[in-house]
């Protein structure tokens, strides 16, 4: 499925209030499909939703499939589960800000799936596009709830795919490090030292998401680098981790 063959298409957009879930919205607009966009608050997508000629469902993101298939007149092809927290915090982050990012992050995408998996089972197609991060194939310095769980989302993006692929589910996890968006303000000092110098335009991780449906890769990154880094991980983590560690000690010592 690539910008030329999205034409007509049902697609579903979480947390398209602004950032890469507005940027996706209007790249499969731009293709012809016909786009659902969710957001907590209607106020932030009804103007997106005129502008690209769809529809808006607001709410939680775990709840709104039945209402998206509704509207796309009963049939979602393309499901992107984007809607994320950005969760900073150590492990003594308050185990409220644990169970939140663990319900959007992660739970958020298997409800999801759910509510979509008999329909795409029965006809055969169907594609799950998960927002992940660099941090769930990496890690996060400063972001223990956020790099757990988006670990997780990478996690139940690959369980998918490797179940349901030979019946004709597709499966994306896009993993970008900075993304000039309002997430990448909020995590703050963190984000400033290993964000923010090579972050790209939420379009940038749109363009990369159409080349990897294009070549029915898994893995979109919109930063190549962090392919590299994720084959050096896994080559050598104790080398990997250290390095990490280092980057930790440059980060406190700009905290001090």
């Amino acid at each position: 499925m690539t910008m030329g063959t999205v034409q007509g298409a049902g697609v579903v957009v979480t947390g398209a209030g602004g950032g890469i879930g507005a940027a996706l919205a209007r790249r499969f607009a731009a293709g012809g499909a016909r786009v659902v966009v969710n957001d907590l608050d209607p106020a932030r997508i009804e103007p997106l939703a005129k502008e690209i000629g769809g529809f808006s469902v607001a709410g939680d993101a775990s709840g709104i499939v039945d209402a998206a298939r509704e509207a796309l007149d009963g049939t979602v092809d393309v499901y992107c589960a984007n809607a994320g927290l950005a969760s900073p915090g150590d492990a003594f982050a308050d185990e409220e800000v644990w169970a939140a990012a663990w319900d959007v992050n992660v739970m958020a995408h298997v409800r999801a799936a759910r509510a979509l998996l008999p329909d795409w089972l029965e006809r055969g197609s169907g594609r799950f596009v998960t927002t992940a991060s660099a941090a769930g194939l990496l890690t996060m310095i400063g972001a223990a709830p956020y790099s757990v769980t988006k670990h997780g989302a990478v996690a139940f993006a690959e369980w998918l795919s490797l179940t349901y692929r030979h019946r004709g589910i597709k499966v994306h996890a896009i993993c970008p490090q900075g993304v000039r968006t309002d997430m990448l303000t909020a995590a703050g000092s963190a984000g400033e030292l290993v964000l923010a110098p090579g972050a790209v335009e939420p379009e940038a991780v749109a363009d990369a998401l159409f080349e990897a449906m294009d070549a029915d890769r898994f893995l979109v990154l919109p930063h190549p680098e962090v392919g590299r880094y994720y084959q050096a991980r896994a080559a050598d983590p104790d080398r990997w981790m250290r390095g990490m560690n280092r980057l930790q000690q440059k980060w406190e010592a700009s905290e001090a």
